[in-house]
């Protein structure tokens, strides 16, 4: 590699590395929120009308369909659930940096083809895919507990939040198959490299 893109590579691994603590420190700190005496949770409502927007010119009409809502009791079991929604994306971020900065790393030894690498690769596309896909459902299921949880004192409670409710995002997924798609690449390239060095 030339000095340039052995800076460019040392400079993506430390940003990965960066990024990496970052998602550690919101990890934390997400948890310390959900665990909190009092805690704020964007519940999803029926759809009403905004009278605030109504006299607006160019405005025909606007629905709410989202609330942040402070609690101060919630069982624990959807304090848990809400933990892992903002937890397991997080994790698939802290696995997406480490293979950035294994792959910087290897980069700047002139050794990107490991053995470990496509493996590490797949674990991160896994870790992706079910993290983001497996957060939302638990969001999801947090915020119906909550639900059940209030109409336990107000049946009325399901005229204004849904039982259950998921804004489905698969991006994760497809994100999830590129980087498994990167990892068979990576396992080629190894098996090239390996068949080359046997050639020398």
């Amino acid at each position: 590699m030339s000095p340039a893109d052995r800076i460019g590579a040392r400079a993506i691994a430390a940003g990965a590395a960066l990024i990496a603590a970052a998602s550690v420190f919101a990890l934390v700190r997400g948890a310390l929120d959900v665990f909190g005496a009092v805690i704020t949770v964007r519940m999803p409502v029926h759809a009403a009308a905004t009278p605030t927007l109504s006299g607006i010119d160019d405005i025909r009409s606007a629905d709410y369909i989202q609330a942040d809502v402070t609690f101060a009791t919630l069982p624990a079991a959807a304090r848990w659930m809400l933990l892992l929604e903002g937890s397991l994306p997080a994790l698939a971020i802290i696995g997406v940096c480490a293979v950035a900065w294994l792959l910087g790393v290897s980069l700047v030894r002139a050794r990107p083809f490991r053995r470990t690498m496509s493996t590490t690769i797949g674990l991160a596309a896994c870790l992706v895919a079910a993290g983001g896909l497996f957060g939302q459902l638990c969001g999801g299921i947090g915020r119906g507990m909550i639900v059940d949880h209030l109409a336990g004192t107000d049946p009325g409670v399901y005229d204004v939040f849904p039982a259950f409710a998921i804004d489905l995002n698969l991006a994760p997924l497809g994100w999830g198959f590129a980087l498994a798609l990167i990892a068979m690449a990576f396992e080629a390239g190894t098996r090239l490299q390996r068949d080359t060095e046997g050639l020398v």
